[in-house]
């Protein structure tokens, strides 16, 4: 079983044809560098390998803490009743209230998001506290239109409009129930695979202390036509839930969205990707192992990075999957780069 993802470029899909090219290989430790959804990094911990997961955002980071890291918390069910209940002697914010009124959710779930975060915040576990924001933030996608914070669109849900497609459904169950299945769900993935696993929030440049025999890279995909994915835009509400008491200095009040303020990247710069990846590539050459996903119509072109592997290692091999993403209009091949 494998933790539910909505997230863009996902590999929940394609996790087992990946897996089958790298499995014969000899390691025993993984990094996942751009762990994401921990979909890969799970996969290697089920497996018996020690993982290490890294995702700079830190929503991200708690589906890494709760689900790598952690080999034995669970959130119990007294948990979950604190959890979603109104305590009496709790002074609770109204700062999604007032803040993202008529954009994301009614004023009843933005009430009961206001409650749930604080009180996730008072869980002195940091394992439950992980297990809580990532079961919310499933819960939290589940009830946006594609899964997305890009638009204002709470119209769309409330709309009394014959649909065709039956996500009503899911929208209107009230977010208590969703949170409930996916703490259920999350609860079910935590295990001990006997090795010391670790998660980390940090940029990916600042693993040069990791000791690894396999280095997965899958980074941001910037396309060879048209706007790359913006992870920071498509799930700055999340990202805000896990920095709930500075959210507020972290937004940019310029945005329509209320998205947050992020610094800008070279995973999504066609100009500086190349030299952003040349130099992933020679901070892990010592590695056994350089694993890299990336899609063939996208900028590095392929043979590019093929080259710039072999400028690290001897033997670069190249596997090819056909694929379509969710949202996607075409398909394309999904690539993956060993090098050793």
């Amino acid at each position: 079983m494998l933790p539910s993802t909505r997230y863009l470029g996902s590999k929940r899909k394609i996790v087992n044809w990946i897996w089958s090219n790298i499995k014969n290989l000899h390691f025993d430790s993984f990094l996942d560098a751009f762990g994401g959804t921990a979909v890969v990094g799970y996969y290697a911990k089920r497996h018996g390998k020690r993982v290490i997961y890294n995702d700079i955002l830190k929503f991200n980071f708690q589906i890494g803490l709760s689900l790598i890291e952690n080999d034995s918390v669970q959130l119990g069910e007294s948990d979950v009743s604190f959890l979603i209940s109104r305590h009496s002697d709790v002074d609770y914010p109204t700062f999604i209230q007032d803040t993202f009124k008529g954009m994301y959710y009614t004023d009843a779930e933005n009430m009961w998001l206001d409650m749930v975060v604080t009180n996730i915040n008072m869980l002195k576990d940091k394992y439950k506290r992980a297990l809580a924001f990532a079961a919310l933030g499933q819960a939290c996608l589940v009830k946006r239109p594609f899964n997305l914070f890009h638009r204002r669109n709470l119209y769309l849900r409330l709309k009394n409009v014959k649909r065709s497609f039956h996500n009503n459904v899911t929208w209107n169950k009230p977010f208590e129930e969703h949170f409930r299945r996916f703490v259920e769900e999350y609860n079910s993935l935590v295990f001990s695979n006997g090795q010391h696993n670790e998660a980390y929030n940090l940029d990916v440049f600042d693993l040069g202390f990791v000791d690894a025999d396999m280095v997965y890279l899958d980074p941001p995909y910037i396309p060879l036509n048209g706007s790359s994915p913006r992870y920071d835009l498509c799930y700055h509400f999340l990202e805000g839930l896990v920095n709930y008491e500075k959210w507020r200095r972290m937004i940019d009040w310029n945005s329509n969205i209320k998205a947050l303020k992020f610094s800008t990247s070279p995973w999504t710069d066609k100009c500086r990707v190349r030299g952003a990846l040349d130099r992933l590539f020679r901070m892990f050459r010592h590695t056994n192992y350089i694993v890299v996903s990336y899609r063939s119509d996208g900028v590095p072109f392929t043979r590019e990075i093929y080259m710039m592997l072999k400028t690290y290692k001897q033997h670069v091999e190249l596997k090819r999957k056909r694929f379509k993403y969710v949202l996607s209009k075409k398909r394309t091949e999904e690539l993956l780069f060993i090098a050793y």
